[in-house]
């Protein structure tokens, strides 16, 4: 097979074409794009890179086994990561080459700089990276960006002195001991579906529903919202399932039996979840690229954010207009009412998806569009017309659509706990697979018969480094990812619910609190620039008369 250099490669990017490395493989997804299940913005995070470790992970060893089909040659050398056009690559030089304007795959239509420079790998202790920029000592009022930067950057520094190495000889050895893991949990056999399993979580469901129907059919409306509530919350494990193809192993029956769940059955689109979810366990918590972090105005979780940051997912700038500046302050009090509504959110996220058609366009994966719609519109059917039209009055309608919809909060709080505490820094190109998961996200601690209220997905980090592996399953690889993290030197997060709990709050607050300064610098500037003096010096004059 032909053997490619960088600069071939660099210059197929630049051209425009889908570019991912594999191993030694060089592969060209051109027309793979709008088929790809997982939708497009997956692969365009890795143009240019080796993926070989995240495509490993989300992908059956039957679907790996046709990776090849793709691949226009191979390359003779280790590989060192490219920056993909959607994280803001620049190719200029071969751009030049070519005299065109056109855009590269996955690149946006505005410039995106991040965090670390392009080519550049950070290291413990270099300050020129992540600058404290202090006050002056005759004017204490900075720069509001200087005090964004200035909290990003402690944090990246935090980041860096507390994660091994991030040079290629120190990721390449992760790497290898995170494949040595992924075999043997294979040969632990935790790959393996055990189906009574979902005996169980069916026994859960049905007794729910039960609860459902009895109390509304005794007109106890408001014990049987409740249990609906608790009813969707528990099928979202199995639509999860579904969605990882970890019940069947099957592309068609697992995403039937999900559709079915999350759209005929809870009104939320499987492929809208799917294409979102993807992206964030590629590029977990970053602000930049992960949706599941970017919820302006409502909720912030990183300081980079206060700059009208544009999001790749969503192709739209999040602004931190004033409404923004007056939540974010108090977010960490408003954080459960807000997730109370969550679920009204996702039904307008899940039209969206669907209206738009950003799911695969051709391919095997293209009628679901269709199917999703169906089950969308039974479930505005049974559960809209039927349910409350049995209502007897126009309360007791607004009652039960509420209660059921704030009783889903649950969920939304499990799944807000394991990413909303931990980190959220760019640390560039190198950093492998399963540093970034083991970084960004972290676990929860609860008694084993405790399992089910979870759904066994509390063990976030470990679901984050083995996508397909059944989530009854997690618990029992900890003891493997434990010896794993000793011998890699990576540091494995877990705390109580409770505890968890307070940790997002906390983060919450203290970025809330960074919001509350970035406000009194704008103000004080606009003063300065109004008055002749800051709002420092006004309150001395103040207390001096």
């Amino acid at each position: 097979m032909r053997v490619y250099s960088v600069d071939e490669i660099e210059q197929m990017i630049a051209d425009g074409h889908t570019i991912v490395i594999y191993g030694k493989y060089v592969l060209k997804l051109d027309h793979w794009l709008e088929k790809h299940p997982g939708g497009d913005k997956a692969i365009h995070h890795f143009v240019g890179r080796d993926a070989m470790d995240e495509m490993d992970s989300y992908h059956s060893p039957e679907t790996i086994s046709h990776f090849k089909r793709f691949s226009i040659g191979v390359i003779d050398h280790r590989w060192i990561n490219l920056l993909p056009p959607i994280q803001g690559g620049i190719y200029s030089t071969h751009k030049e080459k070519l005299q065109t304007d056109k855009l590269m795959s996955g690149e946006m239509k505005v410039t995106i700089k991040p965090k670390m420079p392009q080519g550049i790998i950070p290291k413990s202790g270099m300050s020129e990276l992540c600058p404290i920029v202090q006050s002056s000592s005759t004017n204490p009022i900075r720069d509001p960006e200087v005090v964004v930067n200035n909290f990003d950057n402690r944090l990246v520094q935090k980041d860096l002195d507390s994660i091994p190495s991030l040079d290629y000889d120190t990721q390449w050895f992760i790497s290898l001991k995170y494949n040595e893991l992924h075999d043997t949990l294979v040969k632990q056999g935790l790959f393996d579906c055990q189906y009574i399993e979902y005996f169980k979580q069916f026994c859960i469901n049905f007794t729910l529903l039960m609860y459902v129907l009895i109390f509304f059919k005794t007109e106890h409306y408001f014990l049987s919202a409740v249990f609906l509530g608790f009813f969707w919350q528990q099928l979202v494990f199995v639509a999860h399932d579904a969605g990882h193809l970890a019940i069947t192993h099957d592309y068609q029956i697992d995403n039937i039996i999900g559709t079915i769940i999350a759209d005929w059955i809870g009104g939320l689109s499987l492929g809208w979840w799917k294409r979102n979810h993807n992206v964030h366990h590629l590029v977990t918590n970053d602000p930049v690229h992960d949706p599941d972090i970017q919820h302006l105005p409502f909720f912030c979780v990183s300081s980079r954010l206060f700059g009208n940051l544009f999001s790749t997912y969503y192709e739209r700038f999040l602004w931190f207009d004033r409404f923004a500046q007056k939540l974010i302050p108090i977010q960490s009090y408003l954080y459960y009412p807000i997730l109370s509504f969550g679920r009204f959110n996702l039904y307008r996220l899940s039209l969206e998806y669907l209206i738009k058609g950003q799911g695969p366009r051709k391919g095997k994966g293209a009628w679901f569009r269709w199917f999703e719609f169906a089950g969308l519109f039974f479930f505005c059917y049974w559960f809209f017309y039927l349910v409350c039209g049995a209502l007897p009055s126009r309360w007791a309608k607004f009652q039960y659509i509420m209660v059921s919809h704030i009783s889903t909060m649950i969920v939304h709080v499990q799944i807000t706990l394991s990413h909303f505490a931990m980190s959220t820094s760019d640390l560039g190109t190198s950093e492998t697979f399963a540093s970034r998961q083991l970084r960004t996200s972290m676990d929860v601690s609860c008694p084993e018969w405790f399992d089910f209220f979870h759904g066994g997905l509390q063990y976030q980090a470990i679901h984050h480094l083995f996508p397909r592996l059944p989530r009854h399953n997690l618990r029992k690889a900890q003891k493997y990812v434990l010896n794993f993290c000793e011998e890699t030197g990576l540091k494995y997060s877990i705390y109580g619910f409770v505890h968890g709990n307070e940790k997002v709050l906390l983060k919450m607050d203290d970025v809330g609190k960074q919001v509350s300064i970035f406000r009194d610098c704008l103000k004080s500037m606009k003063m300065e620039d109004i008055e002749g003096r800051n709002i420092y010096e006004k309150k001395v004059a103040q207390v001096g008369s």
